[in-house]
């Protein structure tokens, strides 16, 4: 008629049913995405820029390895961190035109790096090395920066 189950039956069904959900736990969690490593996006505004002092001013243009004369400038502005954690290395991306709407850098966003910015408003400055014979004033359009809370390799 009906079978009865013993304790010790009774013991290795219920381990055996604990065993497989911790397997079923532990594969899930295994096989679930690893977190993003994403950028940090830093607004930068208020932009400014001004002659280099005369100790950083010397700079050259050197495209196809011939030093031309530059004009040495600091862009200063403000850099908005939302994150709320420090952001290192931070490339700063923009376009700069001469006076005439011209680029002052052909073919290159990347203008440099924010070595810094902790979370919240700060100052930051770059700078850059603009060929002798472009014509002021610069224009400063589509200023960004990006970069992560930790040191990437």
């Amino acid at each position: 008629m009906g079978q009865s189950i013993s304790s010790g039956d009774y013991s290795w069904n219920r381990l055996l049913k604990w065993a497989a959900g911790f397997l079923l736990c532990a594969c899930l969690v295994l096989l679930a995405p690893l977190p993003a490593w994403a950028a940090t996006q830093i607004r930068l505004f208020d932009l400014t820029y001004q002659d280099c002092p005369a100790e950083i001013g010397a700079g050259a243009v050197t495209p196809g390895g011939t030093t031309l004369r530059a004009n040495c400038y600091l862009i200063i502005g403000q850099a908005e961190n939302k994150s709320g954690r420090t952001v290192v290395d931070a490339d700063v991306f923009g376009r700069i035109y001469d006076a005439n709407g011209n680029p002052v850098m052909q073919n290159r966003t990347r203008l440099g790096a924010i070595e810094e910015v902790p979370p919240g408003i700060s100052e930051f400055q770059i700078r850059v090395s603009v060929p002798y014979d472009q014509p002021t004033p610069l224009i400063l359009e589509q200023f960004k920066a990006s970069g992560f809370t930790t040191k990437v390799r």
